[in-house]
């Protein structure tokens, strides 16, 4: 049984942050229900990459929850969900602030139903304001948070993550601060509470070197594709004599020495240039140079194990062929093949973290748009066969 068994999670939400968000929590035990549009449901239903035409991100995002159809908009749609906030621990929602007000179930009448309800939203901006009200997206949110600014290299265009970044970090936070919520109810006999998280400030939070030097030194810090940003060196990224990319980090003095040891330059511990983290950063090009040289002279393997010998941080940059076949990634099974009605079988990622006694675990994939209405509504609203029918016939699931 997962660390979060027994808990009810009612899944509002569409596409990326928030789904993400309750799939951790489902994977870990928590009752999800997935609660969609009746026509077409989740847009990320639809979203690629395809095999044979069919979509396949939906399959993760959204394993291990069950799926309802249900028309919030109308009446009926509107009192069977409070109805089922009765019975739940959790609402996790990412409309655009002040849609559930406009459908009339807004945190205030979800309390009617349940005082100790917890509603988790994820917007772009979060729910307060002048910029609550506005549409959140990723890419756009990204720039605003002031990471893309600083990415990228100088004489180029600033740089977008390759994936959805701040949706997957909003979703950790959300998950994380769900769970802080229901902790508090229990542990401190606390009550329901709504939890307010936003894309762009996960990011920004990540950014704190970059707010100190503006606010002491009034330094702006400008796109770099280095991995130091001035407060460590040597750190980038080398190639190999066979043409391997790889990446190496010395952000200690003791790293630092190690990488001496391997290069067999012990001479640059007491050099005035690189005795010092500080000085290292100063002389920081210079001693890129050097590294870069020495490790072009080798092949991966061979750095590699010098490397590992001594102790300095070097790791191949990988592709997603160099982790399907890592020996590491296997025996932490973080690549794991799941059933699906569509694909045969889906490799997708495992279970992220690990417990010793609640592991968490993926049951299924994801399910078809409303597989799960005539078992939830009625474990939630006692609904028989027949009245599930009628509500299909009404357009109302």
């Amino acid at each position: 049984m997962g660390p979060l068994e027994g808990v009810k999670v009612l899944d509002l939400s569409t596409v990326i942050a928030a789904p993400f968000c309750a799939s951790l929590l489902a994977d870990f035990g928590a009752e999800v229900v997935k609660i969609e549009q009746p026509k077409g449901g989740d847009p990320f239903r639809n979203w690629g990459p395809f095999y044979k035409e069919k979509a396949m991100r939906f399959t993760s995002m959204n394993r291990n929850k069950k799926s309802v159809t249900l028309d919030l908009r109308t009446p009926q749609g509107k009192e069977m969900f409070l109805k089922m906030v009765g019975k739940a621990d959790v609402v996790v929602e990412n409309f655009r602030p002040g849609t559930l007000k406009k459908w009339g179930i807004p945190y205030e009448e979800m309390q009617k139903y349940n005082k100790d309800i917890i509603v988790t939203h994820i917007s772009g901006y979060g729910q307060t304001g002048p910029y609550a009200p506005l549409p959140g997206f990723g890419t756009p949110v990204t720039a605003f948070s002031g990471l893309t600014y600083i990415s990228g290299f100088k004489d180029r265009p600033p740089v977008s993550p390759a994936f959805s970044l701040a949706d997957f970090v909003a979703g950790l936070y959300a998950c994380f601060s769900t769970v802080m919520a229901l902790y508090h109810k229990k542990a401190n006999h606390g009550s329901g509470q709504e939890v307010d998280v936003s894309l762009y400030e996960g990011l920004f939070r990540f950014l704190e070197q970059v707010i100190m030097d503006y606010d002491k030194n009034g330094n702006i810090t400008e796109r770099t594709p280095g991995l130091s940003g001035g407060s460590f060196s040597p750190g980038g990224m080398f190639k190999t004599k066979d043409d391997k990319w790889c990446v190496l980090v010395c952000s200690t003095d003791r790293t630092w020495t190690y990488l001496a040891k391997g290069m067999k330059r012990e001479d640059l511990m007491t050099n005035p240039k690189f005795d010092t983290m500080k000085h290292r950063v100063a002389n920081d090009a210079e001693l890129e140079k050097m590294i870069g040289d020495w490790i072009g002279s080798y092949n991966w393997v061979d750095v590699k194990k010098i490397a590992d010998e001594v102790g300095a941080p070097l790791n191949l940059i990988y592709s997603i062929k160099d982790i399907f076949e890592d020996p590491q990634y296997k025996a932490r099974e973080d690549i794991i093949e799941v059933p699906d009605k569509n694909l045969g079988t889906i490799k997708m990622p495992g279970i992220v973290p690990k417990f010793s006694k609640t592991p968490g675990q993926v049951k299924w994939g994801c399910p078809d748009l409303g597989a799960n209405n005539e078992e939830v509504y009625k474990d939630y609203l006692g609904l028989s066969k027949e009245d599930v029918a009628k509500l299909k016939e009404q357009n109302i699931i």
